[in-house]
């Protein structure tokens, strides 16, 4: 079974300073998702929700066109694993009348859904494993400011990158 999530953002883990991808389950027990995930991906993803566009395409805004000059759809992303501590996600296409399933990074495939506006869902097991419930969740402006500092850590992060830091 698989279960509705929203992206809350990516946060900065501290001291390790590691981005953390986190999800929240959108209905029941709104239990959150947080998956560890590399610099260049947390931007990635960072610059599809401020709406950046760069100069040249990103790989994750080729992979979104081809799959549309492709006649494909991503109808949705599935978190849909976790195994050795590491998450698993698939990108779930329409094409041709037919229904495809590609595994990809939790990172790569959150970062093309966020551009192509395509739902999250991640398995009931996975959420059942690692997903916790936020102690504070009953508390709405105490979210809020959450919200507002998770951001504020992330562009102080992305302030921190430059290109180069990802130059193979």
């Amino acid at each position: 079974m698989t279960v509705e999530m929203e992206l809350v953002g990516v946060r900065v883990d501290m001291p390790s300073n590691t981005p953390v991808l986190l999800l929240r389950e959108q209905e029941g027990e709104r239990r959150l998702l947080a998956i560890m995930i590399g610099g260049p991906e947390a931007q990635a993803i960072a610059f599809a929700l401020d709406g950046v566009e760069t100069r040249r395409p990103m790989t994750h805004d080729l992979i979104a066109t081809l799959i549309d000059d492709l006649g494909a759809h991503i109808d949705r992303i599935v978190i849909s694993a976790l195994r050795d501590d590491i998450f698993y996600a698939d990108l779930v296409l329409s094409a041709a009348d037919d229904t495809h399933v590609v595994s990809a990074r939790p990172s790569d495939a959150m970062a093309i859904a966020v551009r192509v506006g395509t739902p999250v869902y991640a398995e009931e097991a996975v959420l059942a494993e690692v997903g916790y419930v936020e102690e504070d969740e009953d508390d709405a402006p105490a979210e809020d400011v959450d919200a507002d500092e998770v951001v504020e850590e992330f562009r102080e992060f992305i302030d921190q990158v430059n290109p180069e830091d990802f130059a193979s």
